[in-house]
């Protein structure tokens, strides 16, 4: 265990742990941005959240922060985040009044202050860019002097009250968008350089940065940088938004970053990220990310894990060229109320400690006014869900010299086993351990018997596994399924116009104009793709695409295969069954129009010695207008003894 002793301008931060594995992140200069969003804060207080420190004692969220190493405060600011009666839309609602209130707090414990205009009068992000409500019928040049006067005022407000203001975001995540414009001249030439131009008059010496989402689009990242450059907008920073969960790898994040810095001679940070230290949700308004989440998960959702993937995004931007900071958004955003829903969406409609209220659907009918309600980053916090401080937070203050401490495992990696039908399983004796330094170890575990009972190989299901290992809960999961014997069933192992897909045989018997492969999902059964043919009245469509299957157990099968199509004048269409090369089976199948699929069902016997061999046959002459089809969806499945 190490000391971390590093001195603020209030704050004097001093921080040990002996439960938090944190590596030393070499050449972490001293003005390095170790940022944090805490935008909602005033509206959570309102609603009765109370902050306690790492001694269990109630504190000033700010002093919290400052004393576990963040030396920058962002806040976002919306024009008018209120309807016409007075009342906020949610999220913090958060105008200038409320920003000029946070600042002064994160100025009083030293830390400084990074201000992030939407120019809108709520959300603004790559799926919403909408012009405030005072601005929506002007014309490009009209709202350019709006937007210029808003920042200036707005900003000369700051200057009054003496605030420290090191950076100015022009925008938030404006891909291809900002205040309702989506044609970048207007966003840039007119938009862009007005703030830039009234930042620069007010805070000539802070930073102006210009903010986008998405960079695992290398190509277009390159290509907003370039139309910057194009413009000749006057800005310093350019930073992006990077939440491991969605945003690519972090080599393709600094590869970016640092391609931009490189070319344009601009500083980069990453402005937000965000990991989540529990799957599970404390304030009844589901969150972005849980276990359901359809999202890649490189580190556990625990208290280490969180701070595990936070410290490799750190030492990434450390190490990109011009790298200058990484600010997290939205780090004390926890559960506003009771362990009552209806408590929690009062103070939500009430003091705007959701994300969004009801009221704001006069202004995003499309989003907020549908899907209000709670915080839905509860679980991605630093602290807890009664406000307590977690270990993570002095991650920030701790990783300028380490503190390293025993590898142990953190959290133990659940387990997944498919059997087939009929066949005997096996689980493993050992698993994946998540180690607190992120390494991979492998554990030995024992599985509950009890559990292990009540699978039943002879039925299609699934079934939960508990076990231990480490002094930890193992989970495995274990599903019996019908397993397709056949290989690339529905074609999706093919580029486009392949005539003979992998693991497939075709004859050709007749001269049809097209047979290939085809990526068209609205004319898939399953998948993206599917196996395409054409001819014109001129020619004759016959082939046969079929596939062997050796070293099948003993026992019944059934073969299915779909197909639809059109414009058939006559002929035979049938999928088939050979057993050792003779057909043993064949079902009738009919093309009629578009999406109208016909599906053969073949059930037939076969011996472990047996060579099986399953295909269709297609045969037809076309009208006037040509026959055509699509084949998809071919499965042999185990049916039993």
């Amino acid at each position: 265990m190490t000391l971390c002793g590093c001195q603020k301008s209030q704050v004097t931060v001093t921080v040990s742990s002996d439960s938090l594995h944190v590596r030393k992140i070499n050449d972490l200069g001293d003005d390095f941005i170790l940022g944090m969003d805490v935008s909602s804060v005033l509206s959570l207080e309102d609603s009765g959240v109370v902050f306690y420190d790492h001694e269990g004692k109630e504190a000033d969220l700010f002093e919290i922060l400052a004393e576990n190493g963040i030396n920058s405060i962002r806040i976002r600011i919306w024009n008018d985040p209120y309807d016409s009666d007075g009342n906020g839309y949610g999220g913090g609602n958060c105008d200038v009044e409320k920003a000029l209130v946070i600042a002064k707090r994160a100025n009083r414990y030293g830390m400084k202050v990074i201000l992030d205009f939407h120019y809108s009068d709520f959300w603004a992000d790559p799926g919403k860019q909408m012009a405030p409500k005072a601005w929506k019928n002007l014309s490009i040049e009209e709202k350019a002097d709006a937007l210029y006067e808003y920042t200036r005022d707005s900003l000369k407000r700051f200057k009054q009250e003496k605030i420290a203001v090191s950076m100015v975001q022009i925008g938030n995540e404006t891909n291809g968008a900002l205040a309702g414009e989506t044609v970048w001249m207007n966003i840039i030439y007119h938009l862009m350089t007005n703030a830039s131009k009234a930042i620069r008059e007010v805070y000539p010496k802070a930073l102006i940065a210009v903010h986008f989402a998405n960079p695992e689009n290398k190509d277009t990242y390159l290509d907003y940088a370039s139309k910057l450059a194009y413009y000749d907008l006057d800005y310093d920073v350019f930073a992006t938004s990077y939440y491991p969960y969605w945003h690519g790898t972090l080599e393709n994040l600094s590869d970016v970053l640092s391609t931009i810095a490189e070319k344009y001679d601009k500083k980069v940070m990453v402005m937000e990220t965000s990991y989540a230290y529990t799957a599970e949700d404390s304030d009844f308004h589901g969150n972005t990310i849980s276990d359901e989440s359809l999202v890649t998960k490189n580190y556990p959702y625990t208290v280490q894990g969180q701070c595990n993937a936070i410290l490799d995004i750190i030492d990434t931007i450390v190490h990109t060229k011009n790298g200058i900071g990484v600010c997290y958004w939205e780090g004390a955003w926890i559960a506003a109320g009771t362990d009552s829903y209806e408590e929690n969406s009062r103070l939500w409609e009430t003091y705007g400690s959701g994300w969004a209220s009801s009221y704001a659907k006069e202004y995003d009918p499309k989003d907020a006014g549908k899907y209000y309600g709670g915080s839905a980053v509860d679980n991605q916090a630093f602290f807890d869900r009664n406000g307590h401080v977690l270990e993570s937070l002095k991650l920030f203050a701790l990783c300028r010299n380490g503190n390293l401490l025993p590898v142990q495992a953190d959290a133990i990696e659940d387990v997944y086993v498919s059997v087939n039908l009929g066949d005997e399983y096996v689980l493993p004796d050992r698993i994946n351990a998540i180690m607190n330094d992120n390494s991979h170890q492998l554990v030995d575990v024992e599985w509950n018997s009890d559990d292990t009972l009540k699978i039943n190989t002879n039925e299609i299901g699934e079934y939960l596994v508990r076990g231990s290992c480490s002094s930890m809960e193992a989970v495995c999961h274990v599903s019996v399924i019908n397993y397709n014997y056949l290989q690339n069933p529905s074609f999706e192992e093919d580029e486009n116009g392949v005539q003979t897909p992998d693991h497939w045989l075709y004859h050709e018997y007749g001269n049809a104009n097209e047979t290939y492969v085809e990526e068209k999902v609205t004319d898939s059964l399953d998948g993206l793709k599917h196996y395409h043919f054409w001819a014109d009245n001129k020619h004759e469509i016959c082939f046969e695409l079929e596939q062997d299957i050796d070293s099948l157990k003993s026992g019944n099968y059934r073969y299915q295969i779909s197909i639809m199509g059109g414009d058939v004048s006559d002929g035979e269409i049938y999928a088939y069954v050979k057993v050792n090369g003779m057909i043993v089976a064949k079902e009738d199948l009919q093309i009629t129009s578009y999406n109208n699929w016909d599906t053969a069902d073949i059930v037939f016997e076969s011996l472990e010695t047996d060579t099986v061999t399953v295909g269709i046959h297609v045969e037809c002459q076309g009208t006037n207008n040509g026959a055509w089809g699509k084949i998809d969806q071919a499965i042999l499945n185990y049916m039993g003894e």
